[in-house]
């Protein structure tokens, strides 16, 4: 039940004391946990590890790659907002405001050819937590993912969402930031640990499959 609060307050309503928030532009509240918030809610929750990420990077130095996330958590912002929107006021959406384009999409993809020309990958899964900031990076690496798969079983009921840049944005971008970890490990000299204790640190000539989780992208 909610309750009006008897103080000022520039952030808090108490409207949502009752389990339910507003979607953006309006519309019938929903619950706190409905399947649109639980999606929006872990891109939130992803834009705050790497805020931790682009803190470490920041104090080691890393400026062109603290840049690159900073970026990165803007564009997570308007992820947030098309998944936030109602979905009677699609109309009202603006591309790179409040709807995902195809140019942030294709932003991501040349960051990504970019950064993997710039780094030694390896070719075995790996173990986050070589450094501060990869397995920051890491963090919300795994964190897009699970935002993804919100995004999925909300695009089973959201035509407009399925068809939409939001799923390809958020798989790209996972995608990226595995390699920006291998980026900022690399920047502070590291090299990542592989997962199997008999194989060798670091690159290796051979290929390894690379699915979603076990420190590897999808």
């Amino acid at each position: 039940m909610s309750q009006r609060l008897d103080y000022r307050s520039a952030v808090a309503t108490g409207r949502g004391d009752d389990g339910t928030t507003g979607l953006l532009f309006g519309g019938e509240r929903v619950a706190k946990d409905d399947l649109r918030t639980e999606a929006y809610g872990t891109v939130d929750e992803a834009v705050a590890a790497m805020g931790l990420a682009r803190v470490e990077l920041a104090e080691a130095g890393a400026t062109e790659l603290t840049a690159t996330i900073l970026r990165l958590q803007r564009e997570l912002f308007v992820v947030g907002a098309e998944l936030a929107t109602n979905p009677d006021a699609r109309d009202r959406a603006r591309d790179d405001v409040t709807r995902v384009s195809q140019a942030m999409v294709d932003g991501v993809d040349a960051l990504l050819r970019e950064a993997e020309a710039g780094i030694e990958l390896p070719h075995e899964f790996i173990v986050p937590g070589e450094t501060r900031a990869s397995a920051a990076l890491e963090v919300a690496r795994t964190l897009l993912r699970r935002a993804e798969r919100r995004t999925v079983t909300l695009a089973r009921e959201d035509a407009a969402i399925a068809e939409g840049r939001t799923l390809p944005y958020l798989n790209r971008l996972a995608d990226l930031l595995w390699i920006l970890a291998r980026a900022a490990e690399q920047a502070e000299s590291k090299t990542s640990v592989a997962a199997r204790p008999d194989r060798r640190r670091g690159p290796s000539p051979d290929p390894a499959p690379t699915p979603e989780g076990a420190g590897a992208p999808t």
